[in-house]
């Protein structure tokens, strides 16, 4: 089992300098504590996300640290010119010394990108050309490439990426998206209930069986499951600043399809208590976390767990204390299981 954060860098009742700070101190904490890499959601128009450039702080936290892995999960390729997200990834790589993962998507909200002028109807075609295009672009000096959204000839490539293969992600929920992950090789990550992210992982490991191997594919499928975490000596307590937690993240997250009325299986959870029987939210000692994570583990089949300690309104100090907890208490009971 490998670990990991995720984080939307939601709005605070601060400004938004503290909460960058913040951030990265934490983001420090989890490195120091043995944590893979820091994933960050990207968001426009909403108080969900003050990352809108999901770049600009992986750059800024890639200069504070030295070891752990960073990542937008996921840049919305359809909002994206793709030369110029090949230039930006290529900066990246380097500034962070060669520690780049990349996810991919096509956005989760379309309100979000009509912000964009980007139809509903196109946002998939767009996505897959502008993913050719990325994976093209990065893999060669000059770019090439003839489609219906995206046209380049003869473009330099000039700065190029560190790595000789960036590790991608993908965060699939259709079939043939699933298939599409495992034929490029892509790791994934799974939000949701638990028989969502166990139903995606099943037909990922398939997928990875039956579908060539391209040849910069992980040795094993990487499946990371999502959950927002919140860890405490005292479990009452836990679930308490969890619960107050949670549903100020979750109106952040709802603002948007609530404003516009629109409809989207993210409402259907809710509130805390839906979201813990489901297996999204983890609140507890770090003996019940450790016991829950790893009977999801066994149920779903993911061998990464990624995992958001930091939303709505949880002041700084009990996010810190909380990745103490689980670095210290948790993580080596999950990292000795089977």
């Amino acid at each position: 089992m490998d670990f990991a954060l995720f984080d939307h860098l939601d709005m605070r009742a601060e400004p938004p300098a503290q909460t960058f700070s913040d951030r990265i101190e934490l983001i420090r904490a989890a490195e120091q504590a043995g944590f893979r890499a820091y994933h960050l959601a990207e968001h426009h128009g909403t108080p969900l996300g003050l990352a809108p450039s999901p770049g600009m702080f992986l750059a800024a936290a890639a200069r504070e640290t030295v070891r752990i892995r960073l990542g937008a999960m996921v840049y919305c390729l359809p909002l994206y010119i793709p030369l110029r997200l090949i230039e930006e990834i290529c900066m990246l790589d380097h500034l962070s010394a060669g520690r780049l993962d990349v996810g991919v998507g096509r956005g989760a909200s379309p309100i979000e990108a009509g912000f964009f002028g980007v139809p509903p109807e196109q946002s998939v075609e767009r996505y897959v050309e502008a993913l050719q295009v990325l994976r093209q672009g990065l893999g060669a000096e000059v770019l090439n490439f003839e489609g219906r959204h995206f046209q380049y000839k003869d473009v330099p490539i000039v700065v190029r990426p560190l790595q000789e293969a960036i590790p991608f992600w993908a965060a699939p929920a259709a079939p043939d998206a699933i298939t599409h992950a495992a034929r490029d090789g892509m790791r994934i990550m799974v939000l949701g209930a638990r028989d969502r992210v166990k139903q995606i992982a099943d037909a990922y490991r398939q997928a990875w069986i039956e579908e060539p191997a391209p040849p910069d594919r992980p040795d094993q499928p990487v499946i990371g499951a999502c959950r927002l975490v919140h860890v405490d000596t005292d479990e009452k307590k836990a679930r308490r600043r969890a619960r107050a937690a949670f549903e100020s993240w979750f109106d952040k997250l709802a603002l948007l399809w609530r404003k516009h009325n629109a409809t989207t299986p993210i409402l259907s959870i809710e509130n805390f208590d839906k979201a813990s029987d489901i297996g999204m939210m983890i609140a507890g000692s770090p003996e019940q976390v450790a016991d829950e994570l790893a009977a999801q583990a066994e149920h779903c089949g993911f061998n990464y767990s990624v995992l958001q300690f930091s939303f709505g309104d949880l002041p700084q100090r009990e996010q810190m204390r909380s990745l103490e907890l689980f670095a210290g208490q948790v993580m080596p009971r999950l990292r000795a299981a089977p």
